[in-house]
């Protein structure tokens, strides 16, 4: 295969979380002493514990958009960001670096339900979930051998994931932490868009919002179509939050992989186009179109 054929789901496995961890490991490993990895393999462990159900107090994750696939994909976009601006703008202090990773592992916790809370799922909290993966943090952080300090620095990158949130607002301590909240927001909005099965994942998504009750989703095919209009705010918000730090992810692949290509936006201009064309024929249901997955076939009952 040559190297303008390979695609982004192409380089790793990612469906196997341990793939996942160990390359980020080995990206975090080109720039800092491997000792330095130890609280971030610790916060995956927890983090693998709580969305499979089996941290006390918790249930599992019952949010199919938002789920353990969704925040390994945020956690190997951040750390590819952070290694391309390793590379070519200066190294990231390694206590920052952490402390990124980690909250990039925790910052879609707040869909997680208590075992009391049995009514629903975790998707009525989209509105406030940032502020939920926040109190969790700061509830059991402590526990886990995270300092309040580190803690603190964790809440504000996990408080750039916030769709509506003005980076500038955040009061972070210092330029680089600011840098590593860009980073996480940027890989948040990547990782997720960027997804192989994305397109099939916008019904969950659709079903998420329906939940939480956010406006303007009446329909499974409002979702497909105001994808392609969130698209075009995503970029924006690249270009002017998130200070354009999605580019470094391109001097990551360029360096690693020897692809000097941004294989993100490029998985995510394909789908885009695609919906487009879904968009624009409306000779078949859209349903007929998104067949890569079973829980898309026609055959499967729509939700009520």
């Amino acid at each position: 295969m040559s190297e303008k054929d390979i695609q982004l789901s192409q380089l790793i496995d990612n469906s196997n979380p341990k793939n996942v961890i160990r390359e980020v490991f080995r990206i975090f490993a080109c720039h800092y002493p491997k000792k330095h990895f130890r609280p971030v393999r610790k916060c995956y462990r927890l983090t693998l514990r709580l969305f499979r159900g089996r941290f006390t107090g918790y249930q599992a994750c019952n949010t199919e958009y938002h789920n353990l696939s969704h925040t390994l994909d945020a956690l190997l976009c951040t750390a590819r960001i952070l290694d391309g601006y390793n590379l070519v703008a200066g190294v990231i202090p390694v206590a920052v670096a952490v402390n990124l990773l980690r909250a990039a592992l925790l910052h879609d916790c707040g869909y997680i339900q208590e075992e009391w809370d049995t009514e629903g799922t975790g998707a009525k909290y989209t509105s406030n979930h940032v502020e939920r993966s926040i109190a969790f943090l700061m509830k059991h952080g402590r526990a886990r051998g995270i300092s309040d300090s580190e803690a603190e620095q964790m809440s504000w990158i996990i408080q750039s994931t916030g769709i509506s949130v003005k980076i500038d607002s955040i009061p972070f301590s210092s330029s680089e932490i600011k840098i590593a909240g860009t980073m996480l927001g940027t890989a948040d909005l990547l990782g997720q868009m960027s997804d192989r099965v994305y397109l099939e994942k916008l019904l969950f998504l659709y079903y998420e919002f329906r939940e939480a009750g956010i406006p303007g989703f009446n329909t499974e095919y409002d979702i497909i179509r105001k994808t392609v209009d969130f698209y075009e705010v995503t970029k924006r918000k690249f270009q002017d939050d998130y200070m354009q730090v999605y580019r470094y992810v391109q001097d990551h692949f360029k360096e690693r992989f020897g692809i000097d290509r941004n294989l993100y936006l490029e998985a995510i201009d394909r789908h885009i186009a695609y919906l487009r064309n879904i968009i624009a024929d409306d000779t078949t249901n859209f349903r007929h179109k998104l067949k890569r997955a079973a829980w898309v076939n026609d055959d499967v009952p729509v939700r009520t």
